[in-house]
Formats: C-alpha cells, sequence, structure tokens
C-alpha cells in the first residue's frame, strides 16, 4: 500500500515576524503617546490646582502671626509665634456671630424665593408654553446682563419710599426675584427639551397642573434646581454692592459687609485682615463639603442617560 503524502491547504495562514513587528511597534507608541498624555493633563491639573490653593495658604499663615512678625519677614514666611488670639479678637470686633447669622438667613430667604419663582416661571414658559415666549426670555436675560451700579440709585430711592430702607426682608426679596431671572432662564431651557410623553400620560390619567408640577417636573429636575440652590446661596453671601447701599446698621449687615471695617482708611492691619478673611471663607467651605454630592449629581445629571 501507498500513502498518500500531499497535504491538505492550509486555511490559517501564520503571521510572519514581518508583518508582527509592525502592529507591536504601533501599540507601543500609541501607548507611549497615550501615557505622555496623561503625564501632561496631571501636571496642567497640579499646576492650575496649587495656583488655585497658593492664595488661601497664604492667608492661613497671616492669619496667625503677629503684625511684629509680618513686618519682619514678610507674608510669605512660616509664623515664628503663632497668635492663636487674633481669631478671637477679630470675632469680637466685628461681632463675626450677628453678621454670620444674618448672612445665613438672607442667603436662605434668597434661595427660597429665587428658587420658587424661577419654577412656577419656567414652568409657564417652558412646559406651558404661553404667548411671546421668546419675548419673556429676552427680558429675564435682559435682567441678567444689567449693571448692578445702574440700579442702586432707582433701588435705594424706591425702597426709602416703600419704608424697606435698611431691613432685611426687603433686601432678601430684591435679591430673590432678581436670582430668579437667571433661574427662570436657566429652568426654561430645560423644561422645554422635557418629555412630553409624561406630561400628555399624566393629563390622560386625570392629573392637573399642580400635580403634574409637583410630582412630575419638581422631582426629574432636582438636579438642575439644587445646582441653582448653591450657586443662589454662594452669590447671594458674596454680595457687597447691594448690602454697602441697603443695609447700614450693624445689626443688619453680612459678613462681606462686617470683614470691610477692618480695612481703615489710613490704617491696616494684614494680619487682622488675613483672619477675617480665614472666617469668611470657612462658612463657604463647609457649605461646599456639605453639599459636594448634591452639586456634583446636578452637574452631571444630563451627561449620562
Amino acid at each position: 500500500m501507498t500513502t498518500d503524502t500531499t497535504t491538505l491547504p492550509r486555511t490559517h495562514k501564520t503571521a510572519t515576524p514581518g508583518h508582527a513587528a509592525p502592529r507591536r511597534t504601533k501599540r507601543r507608541t500609541a501607548g507611549k503617546r497615550r501615557s505622555a498624555g496623561s503625564y501632561a493633563v496631571v501636571a496642567a491639573v497640579t499646576v492650575f490646582v496649587l495656583a488655585f490653593l497658593a492664595p488661601f495658604a497664604i492667608i492661613l499663615l497671616n492669619s496667625f502671626k503677629t503684625s511684629a512678625d509680618y513686618r519682619s519677614h514678610g507674608s510669605l514666611s512660616w509664623p515664628e509665634h503663632w497668635n492663636w488670639d487674633i481669631i478671637s479678637d477679630v470675632w469680637q470686633r466685628v461681632d463675626f456671630t450677628q453678621k454670620l447669622i444674618n448672612s445665613i438667613e438672607i442667603s436662605l430667604g434668597v434661595v427660597l424665593i429665587a428658587v420658587v419663582l424661577a419654577l412656577f416661571n419656567a414652568y409657564a414658559i417652558g412646559i406651558g408654553r404661553v404667548r411671546w415666549r421668546t419675548a419673556f426670555l429676552v427680558f429675564f436675560l435682559g435682567v441678567n446682563v444689567l449693571p448692578q451700579e445702574g440700579l442702586v440709585y432707582p433701588i435705594y430711592y424706591l425702597f426709602k419710599e416703600m419704608g424697606l430702607y435698611d431691613g432685611k426682608l426687603g433686601y432678601t426679596i430684591l435679591v430673590g426675584v432678581t436670582y430668579s431671572a437667571f433661574g427662570t432662564y436657566l429652568l426654561s431651557s430645560v423644561f422645554s427639551s422635557f418629555p412630553r410623553e409624561l406630561i400628555e400620560a399624566a393629563s390622560l390619567d386625570g392629573a392637573g397642573r399642580w400635580a403634574i408640577l409637583w410630582r412630575i417636573i419638581l422631582p426629574m429636575s432636582w438636579p438642575t434646581l439644587s445646582v441653582m440652590c448653591v450657586f443662589f446661596f454662594v452669590w447671594s453671601w458674596n454680595e457687597f454692592l447691594y448690602p454697602l447701599v441697603l443695609l447700614i446698621s450693624n445689626d443688619n449687615q453680612t459678613v462681606p459687609l462686617g470683614l470691610s471695617v477692618m480695612q481703615g482708611q489710613y490704617t491696616s492691619d494684614p494680619t487682622a485682615m488675613s483672619a477675617a478673611a480665614l472666617l469668611g471663607v470657612i462658612p463657604m467651605i463647609v457649605f461646599f463639603l456639605v453639599f459636594q454630592r448634591s452639586l456634583t449629581r446636578g452637574v452631571t445629571a444630563g451627561a449620562v442617560k
């Protein structure tokens, strides 16, 4: 018997070293490029974070220095003797407890007024589709771009005539209504892309306008509303021009106004000013740490569906 020594045709070809080498080289080159790009991004972010934290570090160092230490070694040196009494001195000099209570009350009131008004206005414009919708949006946008300096005298005269001058209630209503214009413009764009099928299905089930607002619109819009609450609180906390004109008594002044008294026309104490700035920024840091998760969820809510 003879055996057939013919070989069957191969269905798979083995890759030669000449073909595999370029692929491996490309992969290694791409990996090196990705690693180099990642290092560049990390370096840029590190530089940005250090530049952002540098002023806070300088304020923290100077907040616990003595005046003689500051004059002798400057603002960038490490304190030779830690002055722990300067915080309590500034606290009592500014009456920081009362200023802190006023800022918290006003900021919370502003957030409540601005968010409620913005929610109702945006619901009517974005969901209700009222007439002259574009004109309303242009009006609210115009309110946002008006400079505060041009409105100070009319508002001052109006508050004098209405008996709201030097009152926390009138100031809170003013700032809340002003911020609601921005909130209305923002929420209107969000509500205009709201799924109409949900609203129609709720209407067929017998839900009225109030039920649709509180049971459907509000829960689904809470991430955006949480971001608005954080922004409005921070903006109201940092307001300086309107409180300077409308809140003149010591019992009604806010934290920024209280800290401004540390700077005189002919006298200045850098260490006391640094301690005052530290007292002013600590509540904001605590606020962001408490509401960090809500802010992150609100910012990234529209990124993933």
